[in-house]
Formats: C-alpha cells, sequence, structure tokens
C-alpha cells in the first residue's frame, strides 16, 4: 500500500539509490571484513587489541585519512541500523516491537535494555570485524578473547560467508521473482 501512494519519483529513483546505497555498504563492509582477514593472516599487528600510546588526533585510525575516517563512521551507522533491523525481524523478538499508543511499560523496558546491550556490543563488534581501530573511551580492546586467533579469525569468517550469503540470496530471489514476472507477463 506504500509503495503504491509513493510518488513516480520516489518508485523510479529513491527506492533504487536506496538499494543500490544498501548494497554498496554491504559490500565494502565485506571487502573490509577480508581485508582485516588477510591482514590477521599476515600480521600480529591487526588482533584487536587495545591501542597503547595513539592519542586522539596525533594518529590517523584510517589508511586513507579523512575519508577513510568518514567512511568508517558511515560503516558504524550502518551495521548499528542494521543489528536493529535483524534483532527486531527475528521471531524470538518480533513480540518486543512496539506499538503506537499502546506499549506496557515492561515492554518499554525490555527494548531500553535491548537497545543497551546492542550499542553496548558496537565497538566491540566494529573493532573485532576491523572496520575500526578507534577504541573510543571504553577501551574494549582490553578483553582477553579479543587475542585469541581463532576466535577472531572465525568471528571475521562468518561475518564475511553469512553476509554474502544473505546478499546474493536477496539479490538473486529478486531478480529471479523479477524474471518470471516478466516472462510470466509475456506468455
Amino acid at each position: 500500500e506504500l509503495r503504491h501512494r509513493a510518488s513516480p519519483w520516489q518508485r523510479n529513483l529513491g527506492y533504487p539509490l536506496a538499494m543500490l546505497g544498501l548494497l554498496a555498504l554491504t559490500g565494502i563492509s565485506v571487502l573490509i571484513v577480508c581485508f582485516h582477514v588477510l591482514e590477521l593472516l599476515l600480521d600480529d599487528a591487526a588482533m584487536p587489541r587495545g591501542i597503547q600510546d595513539a592519542s586522539l588526533g596525533q594518529v590517523s585510525f584510517s589508511i586513507f585519512g579523512s575519508f577513510g575516517a568518514a567512511l568508517q563512521v558511515v560503516l558504524i551507522f550502518y551495521l548499528m541500523l542494521s543489528s536493529v533491523v535483524g534483532f527486531y525481524s527475528s521471531p524470538l523478538f518480533t513480540r518486543l516491537l512496539p506499538e503506537r499508543q499502546d506499549t506496557p511499560l515492561t515492554k518499554i523496558i525490555g527494548n531500553c535494555v535491548s537497545l543497551l546491550v546492542l550499542s553496548s556490543a558496537l565497538p566491540v563488534f566494529s573493532r573485532t570485524l576491523g572496520i575500526t581501530r578507534f577504541d573510543l573511551l571504553g577501551d574494549f580492546g582490553r578483553f582477553n578473547w579479543l587475542g585469541n586467533f581463532y576466535i577472531v579469525f572465525l568471528y571475521n569468517m562468518g561475518f564475511a560467508g553469512l553476509t554474502t550469503l544473505c546478499l546474493v540470496k536477496r539479490v538473486s530471489w529478486a531478480v529471479q521473482a523479477e524474471l518470471i514476472h516478466a516472462f510470466g507477463e509475456e506468455g
């Protein structure tokens, strides 16, 4: 119903641009994680441990300078939003979604706790995937398991593999459905 009420500009330009943006952000994050996996295999310094002597503003946290730092920020926001969407899309937590002007206090508290846990895990998540080396103020690099090569390597491989699988599945199913729809109308 919302698609039918959308303007032709929105349908023909807005939605495809948004889809291309999401595909680009997903592809960039998978490429960064694959690059991080290669770094892990070649260099021990790629492990997501805390940065000891680097103070903010003196050392660049990206090899691409300001553009790379801006890209890291965009990717972290994208990962945050996709984590929240994925969380509320999972069958276990769909009942936790708030309803407009009809949300009980226990559900509000549950949403606050869930969002707090997701936002607290985001810095460790982005450091483990190699998207950023910035430590924020929590020094999240001091977790002992972040020094374990096998855990970090499997975490990165799992993210890259599952994200690529989801991306291929979604895109190929959408293309397949459009082809069936196009050939179904002609025949």
